[in-house]
């Protein structure tokens, strides 16, 4: 078992603004048609991502550029949204002790400097991941990479992009640079279990065949159920979309007990926020980390507007991690007395849960007998089913995202306005 989702909390029976079970039921019954639907994409390739967990050629090919990319000190992933969250993910889980990747996701130039001032241009590795090849974040990441890196930075160079005519695959050929496709079918967001995400992770050396081994027995289960009850991703979407069509809420908050599911939090809340927010649908993804934002959160979970659901992540921590002294001077301090830092975490994680319910906030539990490449490969998965399924149930796109186009169009506009950059 990689995970296990516990949806009591979202049901009436224990939390006071939960859902009926007739709510429940008539969720279920519209999400039915999503499973074979899915099925059948995934048997005629119509939606490639679905292909993915079974391959293991592409990772073959990738192994020997991966292997050359791990003699490096330093490698640098330039992107932005799905084109570096997913490999940010997955890298959480490497050994401290590998290749330092860098993920540069943004285009502030006091970051940028202070990369360059920390790392060695001869000893560094780039690889630049635009799925369009025309994001100007990335083209502009790109240029002023080229330009740190010197001469010989095509011997160290990586382009993914899509197989057709685009300004990064245009440049990355006049530099005579090595270029992977980007499968033109899989959305940035939905990229993680592609090279997007395969190449980053290996070259930090997470084994990224058990990786795709925990999304194919999620896809494998899901796709097999008879019921959406019985397929966690349907049952988590139905859930989802009950909640806020028959109880008003609008926010749905991610909350993993684990550091190195941070990234992870941030990987679902693009996935959530850019493939349902149409046509005034979807619901708001927030981003929270047990036990850091009990701190800052939880009194508005809590005692705010009841307008949430929460999806709390834990891994049994329990014995694990430091131990307390076996006597405290403090009497007050007794109940920590020979306890181990895990054991504080796994209390404060199943108080929160608790906590949350008995307040009338909905909250379902992942939980993880252990994090690795096959349990966040399973949670990937489970999520990119979630979010395909509620967008059935919303009747919206998953996979566009015509509302950004707006923003870029006018930056754009506000750049040629300015005319070319003085020089310095």
């Amino acid at each position: 078992m990689t995970y296990r989702q516990d949806i009591n909390g979202c049901l009436a029976e224990a939390c006071k603004n939960g859902l009926t079970a007739t709510e429940l039921d008539d969720a279920l019954r519209r999400a039915a048609p999503s499973l074979p639907a899915l099925a059948r994409k995934r048997q005629d390739g119509s939606l490639p991502l679905l292909g993915l967990p079974a391959r293991r050629d592409d990772i073959a090919q990738l192994e020997p550029l991966a292997a050359e990319f791990r003699k490096l000190k330093d490698v640098i992933v330039l992107g932005t949204g799905g084109s570096s969250l997913g490999g940010q993910t997955l890298v959480a889980l490497a050994a401290p002790d590998r290749t330092r990747i860098h993920f540069m996701d943004n285009v502030d130039p006091h970051s940028f400097a202070l990369l360059f001032d920390a790392l060695d241009p001869t000893k560094t590795g780039l690889v630049a991941i635009s799925k369009s090849g025309g994001t100007a974040e990335t083209l502009v990441q790109f240029f002023a990479c080229m330009d740190w890196l010197g001469k010989r930075n095509g011997a160290r160079t990586i382009v993914v992009t899509e197989p057709k005519p685009n300004p990064l695959r245009a440049l990355a050929g006049a530099r005579k640079l090595r270029i992977l496709d980007h499968d033109p079918g899989i959305g940035g967001r939905y990229s993680v279990l592609s090279n997007v995400g395969l190449l980053p992770a290996m070259i930090a050396g997470v084994d990224v065949v058990k990786l795709r081994r925990g999304a194919d027995t999620v896809l494998d289960a899901t796709l097999a159920a008879r019921h959406p009850r019985d397929a966690a991703p349907a049952l988590g979407a139905a859930i989802a979309v009950a909640l806020n069509e028959r109880h008003r809420v609008a926010n749905t908050v991610i909350m993993p007990y684990v550091d190195r599911l941070a990234h992870f939090g941030l990987w679902f809340r693009q996935l959530w926020a850019e493939s349902l927010g149409k046509d005034g649908k979807g619901t708001t993804p927030i981003r929270a980390v047990g036990t850091v934002d009990q701190h800052s959160q939880l009194q508005l979970y809590l005692a705010g507007p009841a307008d949430k659901m929460f999806s709390l992540v834990m891994l049994d921590q329990a014995g694990k991690g430091p131990r307390m002294p076996a006597k405290l001077p403090d009497a007050i301090l007794a109940y920590l007395a020979g306890k181990r830092m895990g054991d504080l975490i796994d209390a404060e994680q199943r108080a929160t849960a608790q906590t949350l319910i008995r307040n009338g906030r909905p909250t379902r539990v992942f939980a993880l007998p252990r994090l690795d490449a096959e349990s966040i490969g399973a949670l990937l998965m489970h999520y990119m089913l979630e979010t395909i399924i509620a967008a059935d149930l919303w009747g919206v796109n998953a996979f566009d995202q015509p509302a950004v186009e707006e923003g870029k169009v006018l930056a754009r506009q506000y750049l040629g306005e300015k005319g070319p950059a003085k020089a310095q």
